[in-house]
C-alpha cells in the first residue's frame, strides 16, 4: 500500500508540474510542429514572343560592325557621317565574305572567263568584286544620297509574315526613305551600282568593256543587293543564334527600325487638352 501511495503522488506532481509549464514554452513547442511558411518565389523569366522582340530590339540598338549600314538610331546622317559609313562599309566583314562568295559563284559560271580558272583565277574574281563593292559603297552609300538627302541605312522591319519581311528586304533595292522618313526611290542603289559598273570597266578584261556586259553585271548586282538586305532583315536573329556579341562595341541608343502601324493615325491634340495634364 505504501508503494501505491507513493506511485499516485509522484503522478500527480508530474500533472501539475506540466499545468503549470510556462505558456511561452508551450508555444514554441506548438510552433516547432507547424509546417515551415511558404517561401516568396523569384519572378519567372520573360518567355515567348515579347521576351523574343525585346532582345531582337536589344541587338538592333547596337551598332553592327558585320553590318554597318543597319540602323540603330532615328536620327539623319549628315553628308559626312554618309561617306564615313561608306567606308565601314567597304571594310565590313560581311563584304569580305560576300565577295569570297561571289567570287566562287563567278569562278563555277565561268564568268569573266579571261580571267581563267584554279587559284590565280579565284583571286583576280575577288580582287576585282571587292573593287567594284568599294566604288558601290562610294556612289550608293556617300556621294548620292548626299545630293538626294536619302538615308543609305537599312531600317529593319522586325514585324509581319516571312513573306511580308522577305518582299519588303527585296523592295528596299528600289525604295529607301528620306532623311526625314518619307519613302523615296532608291536612287544611291540603282545609280551607285550602275556607276561601280561603269567603272569597273577601267580594270575588267577587255571583252567585259561593253554596254550589254555592264547592264547585265548591274542586273547581278541588283539581285545580290537583294538578297544581302534579306539577310540583313533577318540578322538579329541570326546574331543572337551565333552569339557573337564580340562583335558589337558597347554602344546603345534608340534602334531605328519599321514599327508596324496600330489603328488610324491619333488626331492631333486640341487646344483645351494642352492645358489638361495626366493626374497621376
Amino acid at each position: 500500500m505504501l508503494a501505491a501511495l507513493l506511485g499516485t503522488a509522484t503522478a500527480s506532481m508530474a500533472q501539475t508540474e506540466t499545468q503549470t509549464t510556462d505558456p511561452a514554452t508551450q508555444n514554441a513547442q506548438q510552433g516547432a510542429t507547424l509546417p515551415d511558411a511558404p517561401k516568396p518565389q523569384a519572378p519567372a523569366q520573360e518567355q515567348g514572343p515579347k521576351a523574343q522582340l525585346k532582345q531582337t530590339m536589344e541587338v538592333l540598338g547596337k551598332r553592327s560592325i558585320f553590318f554597318p549600314e543597319l540602323a540603330h538610331e532615328r536620327k539623319p546622317l549628315t553628308s559626312k557621317q554618309k561617306f564615313q559609313l561608306a567606308v565601314d562599309e567597304t571594310i565590313a566583314p560581311s563584304r569580305f565574305v560576300g565577295s569570297l562568295f561571289t567570287a566562287g559563284i563567278s569562278q563555277a559560271r565561268d564568268s569573266l572567263p579571261d580571267y581563267g580558272q584554279g587559284w590565280d583565277g579565284y583571286g583576280k574574281r575577288y580582287g576585282s568584286s571587292v573593287a567594284s563593292n568599294a566604288s558601290s559603297h562610294l556612289f550608293g552609300t556617300g556621294l548620292i544620297p548626299s545630293l538626294t538627302h536619302e538615308d543609305p541605312r537599312y531600317f529593319v522591319k522586325l514585324f509581319g509574315s516571312p513573306k511580308n519581311r522577305i518582299l519588303y528586304a527585296m523592295s528596299r533595292v528600289l525604295i529607301t526613305r528620306t532623311d526625314d522618313g518619307r519613302p523615296t526611290f532608291n536612287w544611291g542603289t540603282v545609280m551607285g551600282g550602275l556607276m561601280a559598273e561603269s567603272l569597273a570597266v577601267s580594270y575588267l578584261p577587255d571583252s567585259e568593256r561593253t554596254a550589254g556586259k555592264t547592264f547585265t553585271r548591274f542586273g547581278v548586282r541588283l539581285g545580290f543587293s537583294a538578297l544581302d538586305n534579306v539577310v540583313k532583315e533577318y540578322w538579329p536573329t541570326i546574331f543572337k543564334s551565333l552569339r557573337i556579341n564580340k562583335l558589337v562595341p558597347p554602344e546603345r541608343s534608340d534602334p531605328g527600325t519599321v514599327t508596324p502601324q496600330v489603328g488610324p493615325p491619333a488626331p492631333p491634340p486640341q487646344k483645351d487638352d494642352k492645358d489638361k495634364t495626366p493626374q497621376n
